[in-house]
């Protein structure tokens, strides 16, 4: 019968792959292990085992990025792990949930050339701080985590390991890759917000290329509205091919392929009514239904890996990407004279429209070794390498004029958009890098230290057009900014081993900011306006004290520090020249954070965190935000908790919760705030075989309104309660 099986098994997924291409590219999902021993099939005998979630799979051991070259528990840095495992119990269909599970990060509300996933963690914006297997994912579009096995945040300054950027911390994303075992599962789920997504994760050993080689495709597929903000809607799907050569030998190579497309209504929340946002309805919605944000996203990747020996391995990573925008979006305004007694029955919301295209381009190429060698009694484990490319953005924008207003209390999204178009600014820019690095961690007993340093060179050519607002297609001014940026970062870091599961570490590290971090010099999506242009980057540096423990017999990591975050050379206002800044600020973050992740018994999982931020400006200059003064969208306090617990074979349950305290969105006057917040969900799995489960989750289970989404012009409410029914299938 296990023969039988396995045939049956086999035979299913040849057919499916037979089939791929555009009939199975909806795609996802975790893998069990279908094999049974010979010993076992000889008996006649064969033990159900029902397949509800891997075991031990809320804790990161390892981390996706081979520059680091200790395990997660001994890398002395608070890295914060979500795992395939946790995002599936979650249902999560997007890649900002999968964030809220990292109490340290909050959600902006992003706008105009930054639509898309907008983090900041630990008071810093991260928007261009997202990496996909070590290579900055710059792109502005929504992410779907269909196509990834986990997401590590790494929190600090991180220049030596990225360059530029990185002021709070990266988001690593970990693609999905073939692997020896073959594998198919698939998800379908539909919800009461309309969502009916479907996803399909294939992997193939193929022995007639070679030993060791494998094909792996993931695809998705996922039309959704959300729950409580009417018109707003989702719809996208992707496909994720790769290609392994040679797994399990010394040379090793993989050709994989991303691809996804978003055609969605985007949501630009709700408007401000003075400080605080207008007390409306949660489902208001102040756009057109035919609104729309359009997006392509392709990254074709090679790369290839050699070990010369155990001590020498190289590894070399070429990618090319390509961002496709096409967006036309509606920004929800109350004009500042209207008084705050006039009712609301009585207010008109402006609708500022934008519109907008672009397609930016990244050619990037990543080499680099790892040496392991003994000096006397100490053991080094140096990474030495070097990495850079070409990046290209060329956006134009385009302005509305005669945009119907729409009443405050009651929006009429059905009315026929009838604004008149007109260019108003067009650019151009190329930007070319290069930076090499060295890295090395010396280890000596239970002493172990880390010293790094990276030097970056930026390279850009800046050109764009500026039309005329009252002529239109009349060219006003143009602008050609060549600038260079040349800096190096930094990273020291000392760890004792207490116990063999035990570690206090001391870390430091250095990154920095440039103007054109994010491949543009516009300062202001509203005048269009260059005031950073010529500055220097703006300097971060970190210090942390922590301590990581492996416990219940390596079951469970508890880690927890303690840090300072500083910005030196922060950008404010010239007091004596309005259009311009100067770098004469600075910002600090203290705080502290404690995680968990793991198992506390076989058959209850956790991942839970607090982070402590007290946030403030130690130095500025008139019109920017004053001495004291909190970063913006940067709680106090932060708390997230999920967990699961195993009853029998067949029926899991779990929940979690999210604490998020007030913050500032605007921290210059008039000073705006939002109200802090709880959230909570729950969830439960049942066995219907040893192959199929059946799952249940409920979002905002007591159906809270809170403001999740945030930006000092509008804000973005949290879905109210929603409910998502899940079948999965794993073969």
């Amino acid at each position: 019968m296990a023969g039988e099986n396995r045939g049956a098994n086999r035979r299913f997924r040849s057919v499916l792959l037979a089939g791929t291409g555009l009939g199975i590219l909806q795609a996802h999902s975790a893998y069990a292990d279908d094999q049974k021993t010979d010993a076992t099939a000889d008996r006649g005998s064969v033990q159900e085992v029902y397949v509800l979630g891997e075991r031990d799979s809320y804790k990161g051991e390892i981390s996706s990025l081979s520059k680091l070259t200790t395990p997660v528990q001994d890398t002395p840095q608070s890295i914060a792990t979500v795992t395939q495992q946790v995002m599936e119990d979650r249902a999560v269909t997007d890649f900002n949930e999968a964030l809220r599970n990292v109490p340290g990060i909050t959600i902006g509300a992003g706008e105009f050339r930054s639509l898309g996933n907008s983090p900041t963690i630990r008071g810093f914006s991260a928007r261009t701080d997202m990496f996909l297997d070590g290579i900055r994912d710059y792109g502005d579009y929504f992410r779907d985590p269909f196509n990834l096995e986990g997401i590590e945040v790494l929190e600090g300054p991180s220049g030596i390991l990225f360059g530029r950027g990185s002021t709070g911390g990266v988001i690593e994303q970990a693609t999905k890759l073939p692997k020896l075992q073959e594998a198919i599962s698939g998800i379908l789920t539909g919800g009461t917000d309309d969502t009916r997504r479907a996803t399909i994760d294939v992997n193939e050993p193929i022995s007639a290329l070679g030993a060791g080689t494998a094909l792996r495709v993931n695809a998705m597929g996922i039309k959704a509205q959300v729950t409580d903000r009417d018109v707003v809607a989702d719809s996208r799907w992707g496909f994720a091919p790769s290609l392994s050569f040679g797994m399990g030998t010394p040379t090793r190579v993989t050709l994989a392929y991303f691809h996804q497309y978003n055609d969605d209504i985007p949501d630009y929340g709700l408007p401000y009514f003075g400080i605080t946002p207008a007390a409306v309805s949660q489902d208001n919605f102040y756009g057109f239904r035919s609104d729309y944000m359009r997006t392509r996203t392709d990254i074709a990747s090679f790369k290839v890996d050699h070990d010369f020996s155990d001590s020498i391995t190289l590894e070399n990573q070429l990618r090319y990407a390509s961002y496709g925008r096409d967006f036309r979006f509606s920004e929800p305004l109350i004009a500042t004279t209207i008084p705050l007694t006039t009712p609301l029955s009585a207010v008109n919301v402006t609708r500022n429209d934008n519109e907008g295209k672009s397609v930016d381009t990244m050619l990037w190429d990543q080499f680099f070794g790892t040496m392991r060698f003994q000096t006397g009694d100490i053991h080094n484990t140096a990474v030495v390498g070097i990495e850079g490319g070409h990046e290209k953005a060329a956006p134009i924008f385009y302005n509305f004029s005669g945009v119907p207003t729409t009443p405050l209390l009651d929006p009429n999204e059905n009315q026929a958009f009838t604004g008149s178009e007109y260019p108003r600014y067009q650019t151009h820019l190329s930007a070319d890098s290069v930076a090499p690095f060295i890295m090395n961690t010396a280890t000596l007993g239970n002493w172990q230290a880390i010293l790094g340093v990276r030097w970056d060179r930026f390279d850009l050519d800046y050109n764009d057009v500026n039309y005329s607002t009252t002529k239109p297609g009349v060219v006003t001014t143009t602008d050609h900014i060549p600038h260079i940026d040349e800096d190096f970062s930094y990273r020291a870091a000392l760890s004792y081993k207490i116990t063999p599961h035990g570690n206090a570490y001391f870390s430091f590290g250095t990154s920095f900011d440039p103007s054109a971090e994010d491949l543009s010099l516009i300062s202001s999506s509203r005048s269009f306006s260059l005031n950073n242009a010529n500055l220097d980057p703006e300097k971060n540096k970190t210090f942390e004290l922590g301590t990581k423990w492996d416990l219940l017999q390596e079951k469970l990591i508890l880690s927890g520090s303690i840090f300072r975050l500083e910005k030196d050379n922060a950008r404010v206002p010239d007091p004596t020249n309005p259009v311009l800044n100067i770098l004469a600020g600075s910002q600090q973050v203290d705080g502290g954070e404690v995680r968990a992740e793991g198992n506390l018994t076989a058959s209850w999982q956790v991942l839970a965190g607090y982070t402590y931020l007290d946030s403030k400006v130690t130095e500025t200059a008139k019109g920017a935000a004053p001495v004291g003064a909190p970063l913006m969208n940067t709680p106090k306090h932060a708390f997230s908790a999920w967990t699961t617990y195993r009853l029998g074979e067949r029926l899991e349950f779990g929940g979690g919760g999210r604490f998020v305290s007030s913050q500032y969105t605007q921290n210059v006057p008039p000073i705006k705030t939002v109200p802090g917040f709880w959230d909570f969900d729950a969830m439960a799995k049942y066995a219907i075989t040893t192959r199929i489960a059946a799952q249940l989750n409920v979002k905002n289970l007591f159906n809270r309104y809170y403001y999740d989404q945030l930006h000092f012009f509008h804000v973005v409410p949290g879905e109210g309660r929603t409910l998502l029914v899940s079948i999965s299938a794993t073969y």
